[in-house]
């Protein structure tokens, strides 16, 4: 990313965003690794740009088709009809450029959930209405033949989330190749709603009016339980974190997935369930041994508490979330006996 990015004001001059002999103020924004992304002061408004990048920043050779940004643009298009609020408002879209504009939203009153989540500000209503949110944005696009039409994003979800999380760590854990194979192959071929693909808290601002989804450049018509277990699984991370907060991100836990199981319509609810507890275990291991290592876990220590709780798991899947709780909170019990 350069200190002045000019391709972004001609852009945005194409756009009709900006005047020919204007250049705003342009600041570039940390905190994701597939995308440069800038706060842009307009004379009327401050603005939020986006562009993909074809290898993203992270140390092993990952790279991702640039096309993504035209599904991260359709899914928000879509969740944000069937949630009014809950993604920011497009403004307009370079698909020459790969880049699209949207609203930008103050932090003052938009929070992010990562953040608050570190600072030990532990809100059941937040985590509870993102279950609410991801189940009816899931309820309303499962089985719908349009939907799957327009998010045919087979290879750019196995390039930036198959590949580089499951098959990965498979490679990384040869005894646990075939359990893990067994789960990349059943989610590439379960086509249930539209899937955002990386529900994290990172991803998640806290506003006035409820959850606002951000970053939706793994949108795929496939399997609901991937986004469950994903933002699920970075509140199993946290208890390694902030261990003294670890029973909060347990209920946490407990709250988001009740809350979203109770909208899940469109199967039974016990059915996707055993799904995103067989992935969790393999997701859990991956934020160590996959090629996007969680960058808080930095000791040996929670390293191989990780692999010890996830290992058995992943060789024998659990039909049940609260198994997976449960295991973590009893290994984190034996090491942090003081703080759980």
């Amino acid at each position: 990313m350069t200190d002045t990015p000019t391709d972004i004001f001609a852009a945005l001059r194409r756009l009709g965003l900006l005047g020919s002999g204007s250049d705003p103020q342009a600041e570039p924004l940390t905190g994701g690794v597939s995308s440069d992304i800038w706060r842009v002061a307009l004379a009327d408004r401050m603005i939020c740009v986006k562009r993909a990048l074809d290898k993203l920043k992270v140390a092993q050779d990952w790279r991702a088709p640039v096309e993504r940004n035209g599904f991260e643009v359709a899914w928000m298009d879509v969740a944000g009809a069937i949630v009014p609020g809950a993604v920011p408002r497009l403004i307009a879209v370079d698909p020459a450029a790969r880049l699209f504009a949207m609203e930008f939203l103050d932090p003052v009153d938009h929070k992010l959930w990562k953040a608050q989540l570190r600072d030990g500000v532990l809100e059941p209503e937040t985590a509870h209405e993102v279950g609410v949110r991801l189940a009816h944005i899931h309820a309303a696009t499962a089985g719908r033949a349009e939907i799957a039409a327009q998010f045919r994003s087979d290879a750019i979800f196995h390039a930036i989330r198959l590949e580089p999380y499951l098959e990965a760590t498979g490679r990384a854990h040869p005894d646990l190749a075939t359990p893990i194979a067994a789960l990349v192959a059943r989610t590439a071929t379960t086509r249930r709603a539209l899937v955002h693909g990386d529900v994290s808290p990172k991803n998640i601002l806290a506003g006035p009016r409820g959850p606002v989804f951000l970053d939706a450049e793994c949108a795929w018509y496939g399997d609901p339980a991937f986004d469950l277990a994903f933002c699920l699984n970075h509140l199993l991370l946290k208890c390694a974190w902030r261990p003294r907060h670890a029973a909060g991100y347990l209920a946490l836990f407990d709250t988001l997935s009740a809350a979203y199981l109770a909208g899940c319509d469109w199967e039974p609810p016990e059915d996707l369930e055993a799904r995103a507890a067989s992935l969790l275990p393999a997701l859990f291991l991956a934020r160590v041994d996959g090629k996007s290592p969680v960058e808080y876990i930095t000791t040996d220590e929670i390293r191989a508490a990780i692999r010890r709780v996830a290992r058995p798991l992943v060789a024998t899947p659990p039909s049940r979330l609260a198994t997976i709780r449960d295991a973590w909170r009893e290994d984190l019990t034996a090491w942090r006996p003081e703080e759980t």
